[in-house]
């Protein structure tokens, strides 16, 4: 028999135990998160998904142990994207996470019950996914990636290293670039002033991206600026290549675009929103609303010049803007 005293500090140190054993259960539970991006098929898409796990990683998330990623690719094809954001919904995570315009929206099309984190969407009020960038108001928050305003800055580039220029097209899908009409307007804007004729260039396959840029290269003094979005994104050497062989001058909005071969890219480091996406899921995921997240704008940029293509070009880079460059390729 157990005496009168030893049971109450047996009883006692129970009370104390169950709680803490159910803390720890707690801390321990795995937290789904459903991550639906863009293609596996190149370096950035993949080097984008290490730097958001890492980021969880530091935050405490280890998968494995108190946490689970379920990873789609595919967010560069309106079909799969739209598969597999039912397959994401139907493992009901805690928090989703993806990128671009029509991912978010093939989301919210299956679900409107899970918090969503986003990156690499240009309107989040315009498309619907946000009441206002201070005040999200509802279930969906993240991280915008380019504002119409850019559509200038790459035109000034564009002048400064072609000044030959006088016909320039910014290229773009509409199936995966939604959004376009605002960039779409600031880029005729901004052509008239640098006196150059814009040529809005609509593709939805390879085969109308090859015909339009060739019937550009046959143009006198064309130029081209390729708009940030999934399709470009994916096809992004088979530009690269398309615009050298029609020695076309062209300004990019990412930088692996300048590495590939690109004259110049400038435009928002993603790998940079990938990590504070993640600070987003995290702050979720213990116990924040996205309605109290505002979205936010990037606060990196680079600006890559690519000497050697602009040689083959016949191109002479001003000095100014070699100085100015974050990285000069040589």
């Amino acid at each position: 028999m157990i005496k009168r005293r030893e049971f109450i500090t047996l009883l006692g140190g129970a009370a104390v135990a169950w709680p803490a054993a159910a803390r720890a259960q707690q801390a321990d539970r795995v937290r789904r998160i459903g991550v639906l991006v863009g293609s596996a098929d190149n370096a950035q898409g993949q080097s984008r998904v290490t730097a958001f796990r890492q980021t969880l990683e530091a935050l405490g998330w280890t998968e494995g142990r108190n946490a689970r990623i379920d990873l789609r690719w595919g967010a560069a094809e309106t079909e799969r994207t739209q598969i597999f954001a039912r397959e994401i919904v139907g493992l009901n995570p805690d928090v989703i996470f993806g990128e671009t315009t029509p991912v978010i929206a093939a989301i919210l099309r299956e679900s409107g019950n899970i918090p969503i984190v986003f990156v690499n969407v240009s309107d989040p009020v315009g498309s619907g996914f946000v009441e206002s960038l201070a005040r999200p108001g509802g279930l969906v928050t993240g991280f915008i990636s380019n504002e119409p305003s850019l559509a200038s800055k790459w035109l000034e580039l564009l002048k400064e290293a072609a000044p030959s220029v006088t016909r320039v097209a910014l290229l773009f899908n509409p199936a995966t670039a939604s959004y376009v009409e605002p960039f779409l307007n600031a880029f005729e804007t901004a052509a008239s002033s640098f006196s150059m004729a814009p040529i809005a260039a609509r593709v939805h396959d390879v085969a109308e991206l090859e015909s339009t840029i060739a019937d550009l290269g046959r143009m006198p003094n064309g130029g081209l600026v390729v708009m940030a979005e999934i399709f470009t994104t994916v096809h992004q050497e088979r530009i690269v290549a398309l615009a050298a062989e029609h020695g076309l001058p062209a300004v990019y909005p990412f930088d692996f675009f300048a590495r590939n071969g690109g004259l110049m890219s400038y435009g928002v480091d993603i790998d940079d929103l990938f990590r504070r996406a993640a600070t987003y899921v995290d702050r979720i995921l213990k116990g924040a609303k996205p309605a109290d997240l505002p979205v936010q704008a990037p606060t990196k940029f680079q600006l890559i010049v690519n000497l050697k293509t602009a040689k083959t070009l016949g191109l002479t880079v001003p000095p100014i803007l070699l100085a100015t460059a974050d990285e000069v390729i040589e």
